[in-house]
């Protein structure tokens, strides 16, 4: 059943951050599991020719009063990272590492946690090193694998895959082959399950 319930995600979008946190208690209070498909949004939108909110001042302006409402509302801790636009190629490198790793949820949750909650900024390697040490991971290793073609290439045609399917933001979700867009979408998306 939740094995055709994806979650495509970028640490970069702080709407992305209140539907992980969000995913994350209904797989607790559901006992079910959401499959996180890791991609690239700047690539996405360029993609889709689409501007990123940071990008239009008074669209980004509004987003920072939005998110703290989105937030409060949902009952999410969150404060808006004071070091936006965190650039998460690296970060979503390691995601497709960790996969292999078996350490997915942990380190997602962790970089999550590290930029919406905690105020880190995550541009900084060193700070990101320190990251990865407290998830158990070597960060030479990860850094170094994260260069590597193979993950690379896997980040790039995991985002253009998404984009063939529709995906044109994050969060977005797509459950029984049905697209749906938006942090406040989640619930629809968890609706389509039971048809």
């Amino acid at each position: 059943m939740i094995k055709n319930f994806e979650f495509f995600f970028d640490f970069t979008s702080p709407y992305t951050f209140i539907a992980h946190k969000k995913i994350r208690k209904i797989e607790k209070d559901r006992s079910i599991k959401i499959k996180y498909m890791p991609i690239l949004l700047g690539a996405l939108l360029k993609n889709a020719g689409i501007k990123a909110n940071v990008d239009i001042p008074i669209k980004g302006k509004y987003m920072i009063k939005d998110c703290k409402l989105c937030a409060e509302k949902n009952n999410v801790q969150f404060k808006f990272n004071n070091y936006f636009p965190i650039m998460s190629l690296n970060l979503m490198r390691y995601v497709l590492i960790a996969e292999k790793k078996n350490v997915a949820e942990k380190l997602i949750n962790k970089i999550f946690d590290s930029i919406w909650i905690d105020d880190l900024n995550l541009n900084d390697e060193v700070i990101v090193k320190k990251l990865l040490t407290k998830v158990e991971i070597n960060p030479e290793n990860f850094i170094k694998e994260s260069q590597s073609i193979e993950i690379k290439n896997d980040l790039k045609k995991r985002t253009d895959n998404a984009f063939s399917r529709g995906v044109f933001g994050c969060p977005s979700f797509i459950v029984n082959n049905k697209l749906f867009w938006g942090q406040d979408r989640l619930e629809f998306a968890i609706e389509e399950l039971s048809k």
